[in-house]
């Protein structure tokens, strides 16, 4: 697992869920189906329950279950709810695929999305594989140009934070592409989306 999709929360290790995509097509992900086994509604607590199944190109299947309601989300992501479910039941059908022990970050409850600042600030993943981009003057003075690894997980944030169309309604309350952000820049937006669960 590349160490730009591995995050540090209170102390522990999440992965990404791009990244576990990433590390099973490395190793020939065919195919991932999933069925909704339950739809949201009172009666079940507003809880959606999504099925997984992922089939690696040698034949091996795994699969996984989701869950998500009002309860285990933040409150940006409750008008999602099926879509978390998937996303998770995905997230656990491809640790096993890929053999990760440690939780998506997708699958993290609403009591554990904010980490203390110190945390927050050391979860930020530092590659050694990010090469230097071409970068002007203006760049240079304020940090560099935002990395590949940070982009990546300002992306995730976005949506995990604000829905699908997360990434667009975050450039546009910033006034720009993420992809012009400096490093510093990225930084203090990933510490934002991090320490509020999101919510700008």
């Amino acid at each position: 697992m590349r160490e730009e999709f591995l995050i540090t929360r209170q102390g522990r290790q999440y992965v990404l869920f791009a990244g576990l995509l990433d590390e099973a097509h490395a190793r020939g992900l065919r195919s991932i189906e999933t069925e909704l086994l339950q739809i949201p509604e009172e009666a079940n607590g507003m809880t959606a329950i999504v099925r997984a199944r992922v089939e690696m190109e040698d034949g091996r299947t795994f699969s996984g279950l989701g869950d998500a309601n009002p309860q285990n989300v933040g409150r940006s992501i409750a008008p999602h709810l099926i879509r978390m479910a998937e996303t998770r039941a995905k997230a656990r059908a491809l640790r096993d695929a890929v053999n990760v022990g440690a939780t998506a970050l997708e699958e993290l409850t609403d009591g554990e999305e904010s980490p203390p600042v110190e945390e927050a600030r050391s979860r930020r993943p530092r590659p050694v594989e990010d090469a230097p981009s071409e970068e002007g003057p203006e760049a240079r003075r304020r940090g560099g140009r935002v990395r590949k690894s940070q982009l990546e997980l300002l992306r995730t944030l976005a949506v995990e934070a604000r829905g699908e169309n997360g990434v667009e309604r975050l450039e546009r309350h910033i006034g720009k592409p993420l992809s012009e952000l400096t490093r510093e820049e990225a930084e203090a937006w990933i510490d934002r989306l991090t320490l509020a669960g999101g919510r700008e």
